[in-house]
């Protein structure tokens, strides 16, 4: 049955937004050539999406670009769009390309109803693509997911830390946040 699917290229997934097949506001990525529906955003995910962002701006600024909800290119039938791409400075602005797996140093998706999905369809994608620092960011369960080691099978490593721990991307080190900055914050009773 596998064998009869017929997976779609990066090229061919371009054609199809160009021509209108794909429609401009369908939120949509292609993984593994498949095309994924992306679930609708809630406010706790994009809370969690702007307090991440602004902290790694702060903590790493002019150091590397901070791509917010942008595509990456993987490989020729993978181009996500993770929540969050901590890339390396371009002089052209990625105006001839989008960043590949080489060009990333963080890739961080923020979870509210997609969790199952981020730590195992796409964690296996961006592993095989040497993405070595994935941070999956739980907002429901208020966790931090953080893979590495990428290998062909999929990481060879996975941390869970809490909203109390420590945090620091694997190529800074010395950036160091707290879990429970990143997440929404909650309401005191």
């Amino acid at each position: 049955m596998l064998a009869d699917l017929r997976l779609i290229s990066v090229q061919e997934y371009h054609r199809m937004a160009d021509t209108g097949i794909l429609d401009s506001d369908e939120r949509v990525e292609l993984i593994d050539g498949y095309i994924l529906k992306m679930a609708a955003k809630g406010t706790a995910h994009s809370s969690a999406t702007t307090r991440t962002a602004r902290l790694l701006e702060q903590l790493l600024a002019g150091q590397v670009w901070i791509r917010l909800q942008e595509p990456i290119r993987l490989n020729n039938y993978s181009e996500p769009e993770p929540d969050i791409a901590v890339v390396q400075i371009d002089p052209l602005d990625y105006a001839d390309h989008h960043p590949t797996g080489a060009e990333v140093y963080l890739v961080i998706e923020v979870a509210d109803s997609s969790l199952q999905k981020d730590c195992g369809l796409k964690a296996t994608a961006y592993a095989r693509s040497q993405i070595a620092d994935y941070w999956v960011l739980d907002v429901t369960e208020r966790k931090l997911h953080i893979f590495r080691e990428p290998s062909q099978d999929g990481y060879q490593s996975e941390t869970v830390l809490l909203e109390d721990a420590v945090v620091s991307p694997l190529q800074f080190p010395n950036a160091i946040a707290i879990v429970r900055d990143l997440l929404p914050k909650v309401r005191a009773d």
